[in-house]
């Protein structure tokens, strides 16, 4: 029910995914009456795969997380988190408010021993296919102790998700040399250093996208990654605007553009932001996936693709026995 477009788009997305995974099975969590009206006809044609569960409310976008947690029991977003929670379902997706989801999930699901935050982690575009970077804004303060947790975390996940047996790790940084950045990061630098992870050192802002070297992890602060992942969306967007103004400005950048349709065709595709949609939550003892509240149908597809993956790899037991030996591991150094 929740994002920008609710049903009109979560329905086709879900029912795009019914068609291209055949064991799939999915819950669509809101006001049952509106979902059946969405659905049609498909209902019947994929009446084993799809359950409603109704919901009485929903939490709106701007609305605060501390109220919705309290007030919204029965809204879509909580009884879908519960629905993981007590094993009804492997993993949930939402297109809503970011931070009331965030809150439910961890009231309700709660954190992963050894764990003090959840971090949000999504993937951006690069020269080498895309990059993994948390945190995105969960967090706005960080110690060096929550920046470790997040690359132990973070580093689980990659080796699932992409089959990548050991990781490049590196910290988000001002600059590449020792003396850079702020006690945070240092501290955080060396805890790293001394772990079993393949931490690369610091790397700059242009390795999320562009950097020197391949790296498939990158580790940051809330508020820092936020402001880049933001940064990065604007770019493309400009990019993407100037360009079609460009090639529209007259008769003859009209031909180079027809000219140049197949490239351009292919470079969109490449930093299509809606083939990289979908945030997961780590630190929960439970699977949620965060898509953008813009969503399109195409996006939020990739959301539950994501969701699917994800369950499939076994990423929260992973993450969570990754964590318990390295607790051990520092307790015994």
């Amino acid at each position: 029910m929740g994002g920008d477009h609710g049903p009109e788009v979560t329905i086709p997305a879900s029912l795009d995914c019914l068609k291209n995974n055949p064991d799939l099975k999915l819950i669509l969590v809101g006001d049952e009456v509106v979902i059946r009206q969405q659905m049609a006809q498909e209902l019947a044609a994929y009446q084993d795969r799809i359950t409603i569960q109704h919901a009485s409310q929903c939490v709106g976008m701007d609305e605060s997380p501390a109220k919705a947690l309290k007030n919204k029991k029965d809204s879509s977003m909580r009884v879908a988190i519960n629905m993981v929670r007590d094993g009804r379902a492997d993993a949930c997706v939402s297109a809503g408010n970011t931070g009331a989801l965030m809150a439910t999930a961890r009231f309700v699901l709660k954190m992963m021993p050894g764990i003090d935050r959840p971090a949000i982690i999504s993937t951006l575009p690069s020269i080498y296919g895309h990059t993994h970077v948390l945190d995105l804004g969960a967090n706005v303060d960080c110690s060096a102790e929550h920046l470790f947790q997040f690359a132990v975390m973070g580093n689980e996940l990659v080796k699932a998700v992409e089959a990548i047996e050991i990781p490049k790790v590196g910290l988000l940084n001002i600059g590449e040399e020792d003396m850079k950045g702020n006690e945070q990061v240092k501290s955080a630098a060396k805890l790293l250093e001394n772990s079993s992870l393949n931490y690369i050192g610091y790397v700059e802002g242009n390795s999320l996208n562009a950097g020197h070297i391949k790296v498939d992890l990158i580790v940051t602060d809330g508020f820092v990654g936020n402001v880049a992942l933001k940064s990065i969306e604007g770019a493309a967007k400009m990019i993407g605007t100037t360009l079609k103004q460009a090639f529209d400005k007259n008769y003859l950048t009209k031909l180079a553009g027809l000219l140049a349709y197949p490239v351009l065709k292919s470079f969109k595709q490449r930093i299509d932001p809606r083939l990289y949609n979908g945030a997961s939550f780590l630190g929960l003892r439970g699977l949620v996936i965060k898509s953008h509240g813009g969503a399109d149908v195409l996006a939020f597809k990739t959301a539950i693709e994501l969701a699917i993956c994800e369950v499939n790899k076994d990423v929260i037991r992973k993450i969570s026995e990754q964590v318990e030996k390295t607790l051990a591991l520092r307790e015994i150094a």
